[in-house]
């Protein structure tokens, strides 16, 4: 019994040892503050679904260079070369006879035909592999639209042919979207283009648009064949060659008197028809499509916003929300009077979206009146530019640089790299359009030999620093990382403790390949401003003034407990003008290792 007593005792003193310890690292525990984005979305309703998104598929879905390769292919494609591909005659023979049994084309054999096949089988069997993965996206919403005109299903594949299946796709001549329409076929069939959107990027209504047009020129031409002629080169070119064949209706008959290109259009769309039919024969495995059309669905939006706040509060990539709605072209969905616009997005996300509007739509103002805020301030503290000298018209080529243009690049960061315009660029280049051929030398004049322009604080930080005074200075910080043989985007995100989807955001990048000797933007240069403190969550509802009237001072000293799926790079980002070498500095951290409940010392 004595021994029974001291083991009760024993245990009864370790548990409540144990309670007040517990209840003593509680009460010394801080309150972390909650940003106003935390605060907001601690209020969601949330479901228990989460759409996943393969990031790689991501990456397909954006890429341009199955379309730079693709439309090549198609333009410079010689049909009267014999290319040496195990296909036999007789076999292409009975198969494509099997096609032209159910289709309402005139699918008959001939050597130019096996010849764009075979081309197609022997150079382009990956990308097609990746394209049959874009099609289980897009072509159920094509079937849909041309099912309810009686517009033949085989259309969906002149898709391929055109845009690589790539809604942002533009052509030289500024042709854009899935379909490749002009500025001025557009407008003619009541697609909206301006500032903002631009409607021949959005699938559904570009593809309704596309039918209207195919069933106009079939009830022109009466033969599906010379509707796809007509749709490539229009139908005044077919309507030549028409009569320069003497008469002749069928596209095998005066292929020869059509343009160049258009003669390789039809054997194009039949040799992908063919490829998407027999892919298992040739051993073309298609990847597959993580996210499917069904999965997603649309909501107006009664406010503007843009895709970064919707990304930040519906916990999903940026890239994914540009990727389902292409056709707004500032990553903005803006708000027009007495018109409705919308946004697509995965099914479960839309139920967060709609269960929280007004929170959503209140962050969206708060944000975007912040950011109005910060502007001004940049303004204010910016150093005054001095004039450069602004030489005569006849300017020596000696000015100029050469910058040859890589696959991915685009005006708007070939501009930014050099820090001038666009339109100088065009100017300086005479280009008509925005386009650029990879592989082209375009000049640039260095900054210092052009006007200047207003400085950004981010570029000029040591001069913003001492013309500001020393209570209320902004100030900027920015990271640049050289890539070294063995780099990847996942080793350096993990490096630096942020991830690849923001490291392609900052540097314009298009796929996951970099080049050696590469400079990557690890994070942009910021202004540093007083920021609101958190809200409440009735705050964050319903009262954005009364919340913005509140300021916390950004000279704090406070500890912060990391929490799962922090990394120092995130960590730093919620407190403004602190780096992760200050984060590193404080804590006497050597590498980016960090863990859950491990605390930090933050000094602002």
């Amino acid at each position: 019994m004595k021994r029974l007593s001291l083991v009760v005792s024993a245990l009864f003193s370790i548990t409540m040892f144990a309670q007040e310890t517990a209840k003593a690292e509680f009460e010394s525990k801080p309150v972390v503050k909650l940003s106003y984005l935390d605060s907001i979305k601690s209020t969601f309703k949330k479901d228990d679904l989460a759409t996943k998104v393969d990031s790689l598929w991501m990456n397909e879905l954006v890429s341009l260079d199955i379309y730079d390769d693709l439309t090549k292919d198609i333009q410079t494609i010689n049909k009267d070369v014999t290319v040496d591909q195990e296909l036999p005659t007789e076999l292409l023979k009975q198969r494509l006879a099997a096609m032209n049994g159910k289709s309402p084309f005139e699918i008959e054999y001939n050597q130019g035909l096996e010849n764009v096949i075979k081309s197609f089988l022997k150079n382009r069997k990956k990308s097609f592999s990746r394209l049959m993965a874009l099609s289980e996206y897009y072509f159920p919403i094509f079937e849909e639209t041309f099912a309810r005109q009686n517009i033949p299903l085989e259309i969906k594949y002149l898709a391929v042919v055109e845009s690589a299946l790539n809604p942002k796709a533009v052509s030289k001549m500024g042709a854009t979207g899935l379909w490749q329409f002009m500025y001025g076929t557009g407008k003619q069939y009541a697609l909206k283009i301006d500032s903002y959107i631009d409607e021949r990027s959005d699938p559904l209504k570009a593809t309704a648009a596309c039918s209207d047009y195919m069933n106009k020129m079939f009830n022109i031409f009466g033969d599906w064949e010379l509707v796809l002629a007509s749709y490539n080169s229009g139908p005044g070119n077919v309507t030549k060659a028409i009569r320069r064949s003497g008469g002749k209706t069928s596209y095998w008959d005066i292929r020869n008197y059509l343009p160049k290109e258009t003669q390789g259009y039809v054997p194009a769309f039949l040799a992908t028809m063919y490829l998407f039919e027999y892919h298992k024969e040739h051993g073309i495995n298609p990847q597959r499509a993580v996210v499917k059309n069904f999965e997603t669905d649309t909501v107006c939006v009664k406010n503007q916003i843009s895709f970064k706040q919707l990304a930040d509060l519906l916990d999903m990539p940026q890239s994914q929300i540009q990727l389902l709605n292409p056709s707004y072209k500032m990553n903005v969905v803006p708000f027009y009077q007495n018109e409705q616009h919308f946004i697509r997005l995965p099914k479960d996300k839309i139920a967060t979206f709609v269960s929280n509007e007004s929170q959503i739509y209140a962050y969206a103002k708060y944000d975007s009146e912040m950011k109005s805020t910060s502007s001004r301030l940049a303004v204010k503290y910016a150093p005054k530019a001095k004039p450069a000298a602004i030489k005569p018209a006849n300017t020596d080529a000696g000015d100029f640089e050469f910058y040859k243009v890589r696959k991915g690049d685009n005006l708007g960061a070939i501009a930014d790299k050099y820090n001038v315009s666009v339109s100088e660029i065009k100017k300086w280049n005479n280009l008509k359009t925005n386009a650029v051929a990879v592989g082209r030398s375009l000049k640039i004049k260095p900054e210092d030999e052009t006007p200047a322009k207003t400085t950004p604080i981010a570029d000029k930080r040591e001069e913003a620093i001492a013309s500001a005074d020393d209570k209320n200075k902004p100030t900027a910080v920015d990271m640049d990382y050289v890539v070294v043989a063995g780099d990847n985007l996942g080793s350096i995100a993990k490096k630096f403790g942020t991830t690849i989807a923001e490291l392609k955001e900052l540097n314009n990048l298009t796929s996951n390949n970099i080049g050696l000797g590469k400079t990557l933007i690890i994070s942009k240069a910021t202004i540093v401003i007083e920021e609101p403190a958190a809200p409440t969550t009735a705050i964050a509802a319903n009262s954005i003034d009364a919340f913005k009237k509140k300021a916390t001072s950004k000279n704090v000293s406070e500890d912060y407990y990391v929490k799962k799926g922090d990394s120092l790079y995130s960590i730093s980002k919620k407190y403004p003008g602190v780096t992760i070498s200050d984060i590193k500095k404080w804590n006497g951290i050597k590498d980016e290792d960090i863990k859950p409940g491990m605390k930090l010392k933050i000094n602002g």
